[in-house]
Parts: structure tokens; sequence; C-alpha cells
């Protein structure tokens, strides 16, 4: 009996990743723009998403799990489903983000109704059932969502990847500054996606898993 519960415990769905050290995170990506300030995002977002798509494509190669950690714009009825359906179209700004960032199937899917995608979500749970130990948040925006859910992660002892390249806030001001924040007190690994060594960090805290 024990055996058969401990299985449905860590065989989540799919073909996904029942476990990893290392989860990639993709952070209210899947947004409309269509919010104060969402024209001088759009661009900035777009080139995030462009270095996200990338990152996403080396981390399945590696079987690092991604999980979409989404707001719920207010839209309590909504699944991520309608969401994605939402922005794909109605006609929204933000429509050139799900195109190119639009989820597989075997991807994990959170939705958040605050800024830190820990704060009233199954997250925590999830990481737990992927034994993850170190998270790489992508997305928007920096000075924002990011920026809470770092701080949410490293009061969990979880290590932090942000790729300088895969985050975006309205104003790059705002960008540099959370993410030299984040680098000063969350011990953040700032390094742009294209100099990260996925292989190289999955295989780190596998060995630091079997010291412990």
């Amino acid at each position: 009996m024990l055996k058969k519960m401990e299985t449905k415990e860590t065989d989540l769905h799919g073909n996904a990743p029942d476990s990893s050290p290392v989860v990639l995170l993709i952070i209210d990506m899947i947004n409309d723009l269509e919010f104060p300030g969402g024209d001088e995002l759009e661009t900035p977002a777009r080139k995030a998403a462009d270095a996200i798509v990338a990152l996403k494509r080396r981390a399945k190669a590696q079987k690092i799990p991604v999980v979409y950690v989404n707001d719920n714009f207010g839209r309590w009825r909504s699944d991520f489903t309608e969401v994605t359906d939402h922005v794909l179209h109605d006609g929204v700004r933000g429509r050139y983000l799900a195109e190119v960032l639009t989820p597989d199937s075997d991807d994990y899917f959170v939705l958040k109704p605050k800024h830190s995608g820990f704060y009233a979500t199954t997250l925590d749970t999830l990481l737990t059932y992927l034994k993850a130990s170190h998270l790489i948040l992508t997305g928007i925006s920096a000075d924002s969502c990011i920026l809470f859910t770092a701080n949410d992660a490293y009061m969990r002892d979880l290590k932090l990847s942000i790729p300088a390249d895969c985050v975006a806030a309205i104003k790059p001001t705002y960008t540099s500054e959370a993410l030299a924040y984040m680098k000063r007190t969350l011990n953040a690994d700032t390094t742009p996606s294209t100099e990260l060594n996925l292989d190289e960090l999955v295989q780190v805290d596998q060995d630091a898993e079997k010291v412990c």
C-alpha cells in the first residue's frame, strides 16, 4: 500500500520529468499587456520572450521541467487554457508573447492571484514533488513579479538563476536595478541565458543532493 502511495505522489503526469534539481519558471509571459505601461513593456517583453524560447528548448533537452507561473488577471473563473486563448485570439497587445511561448502538453502551470508565484498557489507543492533545489526565473516584470517570486524562493533556501536577457520591465533601469538587487541580496546568478551552462547546473545540484 505504501509503495502505491509513493508512486502516485512522484508520478505527476504525462512525459514531464517526475523529478529534477533544476526547474525553469516562466512568469507572466502569457500576458495581454493591456494595462497602463503595457505599451512600453511590449518591446522589451518581446525581446525577453525570444531569449526564453531558446532557453526553454535547451532546458527540455536537459530534461529540466518547465513551469508556467501566470497571473489570472482577476479572471477567477478562468483556467490557464482560457487565459492563453484570450491572449492569442482577442487582438491584444501581448499576442506575440503567447504565440512564441505557447505551453507544450508536458509543461506544468500554476495560476497566481498576486505578485509572487508562491502566494496562495500550488507552486510550493509542485516544486516539492519535483525535488527542485534550483530555480531559473524568467519573465515579467523584473521589478515586480520576478522580484517577489525570487524573494519567496530565497526564503525557502532555493538557489536562483535569473538570466538578465530573459526578464524585462517597463523601463530598462527598472530591470537593471532589480537584477542588481537580486544578485546582491538573494545571491542570484544573473548570467545571460546564452552563457548559462544548464548541464553544469543540473550536475552540480545532483552532486549536492548526493552529499546531503
